[in-house]
């Protein structure tokens, strides 16, 4: 038996048990998203921004998904840049300017520790423009340790819903060497997002909609630019 691997079927679980009440609420929400043909923005920061992508253009998921890829928020121009910017006030007003957000779309925002301005303030941003707020956080990190600008609140003290990864406080499951080591918070981030639309899909199924998915662009046979043409004025990277 693998450690790493028992670790992770052992969170998976928690993760369920621990949300069982949010998880439907959760459903819901995203179901009278597709159902109402709203988007649901993904924003996430460093390597939180990879659950969000988790949604967006993926082969069998949902087109009506714009994830805030601007490379301000993510490593690929540098990881201490990266960093560095997530901590900095005012810089979410910017990146919300850049994309179509209209009050009845969905929110979800990704951070492990809760307590950096960016995804703090652009969950306040998406509050205060009337949309519903979906966090995805490590509970025991985030009331562990204060917030980085003082006055602020944390993500999930402003989300209108918040659905704990369970992961603990420094991403690691495994301590090997006496060093903490085994993140989760990507695997159970994009595990939760996977689990909420799935379950919104059948929803919406019963409510006789047509479910907006993309196909893989490596079979053969289908292409995406209906959909591609659908929302291309409501989502910016498509």
């Amino acid at each position: 038996m693998y450690e790493y691997h028992q670790a992770l079927k052992e969170l998976i679980d928690q993760i369920v048990a621990t949300n069982e009440l949010i998880l439907p609420k959760a459903i819901d929400w995203m179901a009278n998203t597709i159902v109402e043909d709203r988007i649901i923005h993904t924003f996430g920061t460093g390597h939180s921004h990879m659950i969000g992508l988790e949604l967006f253009v993926r082969a069998g998921g949902l087109a009506n998904v714009n994830a805030f890829l601007d490379s301000i928020v993510m490593t690929s121009e540098g990881a201490r840049r990266s960093a560095e910017m997530e901590r900095i006030s005012g810089v979410s007003k910017v990146l919300w300017h850049q994309h179509k957000i209209e009050k009845d779309d969905l929110f979800i925002i990704i951070s492990n520790s809760g307590r950096n301005a960016m995804p703090i303030e652009m969950a306040q941003r998406a509050k205060d423009n009337g949309n519903k707020v979906i966090a995805i956080t490590s509970m025991k990190q985030s009331k562990k340790y204060p917030v980085r600008i003082e006055g602020q609140k944390k993500l999930y003290e402003i989300a209108d819903l918040v659905l704990d990864n369970c992961v603990p406080p420094g991403d690691g499951m495994l301590e090997i060497g006496g060093e903490l080591t085994g993140a989760a918070s990507t695997i159970s981030g994009c595990f939760l997002v996977n689990l909420i639309s799935t379950e919104a899909m059948k929803i919406a199924v019963d409510h006789g909609v047509k479910i907006p998915l993309y196909f893989s662009q490596n079979i053969d046979g289908f292409d995406n630019d209906y959909l591609y043409n659908k929302y291309e004025t409501r989502i910016k990277h498509l």
